[in-house]
């Protein structure tokens, strides 16, 4: 079943780019006691992720962590050696944290995943931004496939 404003974030498995190389995310202490924006994009490197999604958080971060944001996350299924090359080629660092669901185990957790094979991208998650509060869901926005205007950062400002 689709994660649903109100419910608890499933655990799964997150890595992320460390001097020491990719770690482990330790899930239930990333979240817990801490309100959390987190966005999913289908993939590092791609056109609209590139161009809109990310920088967008990166722009607004300083924005969201006023409005009581602790952390600013991105996701995608994609290892943790690209979403490091991905953050730092976009200049998020000490913005957004990049996640790495290589697995996809978060996507599928959540039930937010699509099917990108017709563009050889295999299983992806889809496009979208929560707000998470101490590990619950506060705020949910799930995009239409194509679609750029519900996960924004302006949008979750709003919200806030």
């Amino acid at each position: 079943m689709t994660i649903a404003k109100g419910d608890r974030l499933p655990a799964a498995t997150f890595a992320k780019m460390t001097e020491n190389g990719p770690e482990q995310v330790d899930f239930d202490a990333f979240f817990a006691g801490r309100t959390v924006a987190l966005f999913s994009v289908p993939g590092a490197f791609t056109p609209t992720c590139s161009a809109k999604h990310l920088p967008g958080f990166i722009a607004k971060a300083d924005a969201l962590k006023q409005k009581g944001v602790d952390e600013v996350a991105c996701t995608a299924v994609n290892d943790a050696f690209v979403m490091d090359a991905w953050g730092k080629s976009a200049g998020a660092q000490g913005k957004v944290t990049m996640l790495a669901d290589g697995n996809g185990d978060f996507a599928k957790a959540v039930d937010l995943v699509m099917d990108g094979s017709k563009f050889g991208m295999g299983t992806r998650g889809q496009r979208f931004s929560m707000v998470v509060r101490d590990g619950v869901v506060d705020q949910l926005n799930v995009e239409a496939p194509g679609d750029f205007k519900l996960s924004s950062a302006e949008h979750m400002l709003e919200q806030l």
